[in-house]
């Protein structure tokens, strides 16, 4: 995967679709969650909302190479 993404002419770094493709997967998933009452049995929610986006990111991150 390159590093930077001709987009309009101007240079997109490459994480950034891996951070817009993580943020929407994330955010289906999170409404998974919620429905299906996950959050009550979590110890601090908003904190374990940020770890599962930084684990999603940087496994996804990590897997492309970029």
């Amino acid at each position: 995967m390159p590093h930077e993404i001709v987009f309009f002419s101007l240079l997109v770094p490459g994480l950034l679709l891996v951070f817009l493709g993580c943020a929407m997967v994330y955010w289906a998933a999170d409404r998974v969650l919620a429905r299906m009452g996950l959050f009550r049995h979590v110890w601090h929610p908003a904190l374990f909302r940020a770890a599962l986006f930084v684990c999603l990111f940087s496994g996804v991150g990590l897997l492309t190479g970029t």
